[in-house]
């Protein structure tokens, strides 16, 4: 029997917060900068299973239904699990800036290619059935950015230097961040966490 496998599809429908409102999307007027978000909505299925609805606030952006799932025996191993997403979405992120200011650079690029390892580490299968708190971490990033190109070496370092600066997912790798976290039980706040 085939197994079924699957990351996503374009959603019919917006994301639908219940706990706050989208903001609306506002055009930037250069020097000012562009400032958007990514909306997700995501329930839990049966076991492991979760389906959300993402979309990024930029007008041509289409919402997006994916599926995330764990491998046996918790999960199913029916779709990607989160770390998989948010793997690749550091990537992904660093390749679309690469790839925007190289075409907007003219500069020649005859292969472009990302390598990267993200070391995580949690004592989820080992120590919660001692009876222990469950803890997790992201332990390291390792990107290799492989270019072939005629070009200068010091074009390419630029290159990379001016990705780096742009990519939003590395900026919050490197630097601490504002955030948030409620906890709604029963339609009721009864936890508001951040730092």
């Amino acid at each position: 029997m085939a197994k079924h496998f699957q990351v996503g599809e374009r959603s019919q429908a917006l994301p639908a917060p219940r706990e706050f409102e989208p903001g609306p999307f506002k055009k930037s007027r250069p020097p000012e900068p562009l400032r958007f978000d990514v909306n997700l909505v995501a329930d839990a299925l049966d076991r492991q299973r979760k389906t959300g609805v993402v979309q990024v606030s930029i007008p041509g952006f289409s919402p997006v239904r994916l599926y995330c799932d764990e491998q046996p025996p918790v999960g199913d191993d029916s779709a990607p699990p989160p770390l998989a997403f948010f793997a690749a979405g550091i990537g992904f992120c660093l390749m679309t800036h690469l790839t925007d200011i190289l075409t907007a650079r003219k500069i020649d690029v005859t292969c472009l290619r990302l390598e990267q390892r993200v070391r995580f580490m949690t004592n989820l299968g080992t120590m919660r059935d001692l009876g222990h708190r469950t803890e997790g971490a992201c332990e390291h990033v390792e990107t290799h950015v492989i270019v072939d190109s005629p070009e200068p070496e010091e074009k390419i370092k630029s290159l990379l230097d001016e990705a780096q600066g742009a990519c939003m997912a590395h900026h919050a790798l490197r630097n601490p961040i504002p955030w948030s976290t409620r906890l709604i039980h029963n339609h009721r706040e009864v936890e508001s966490r951040r730092g």
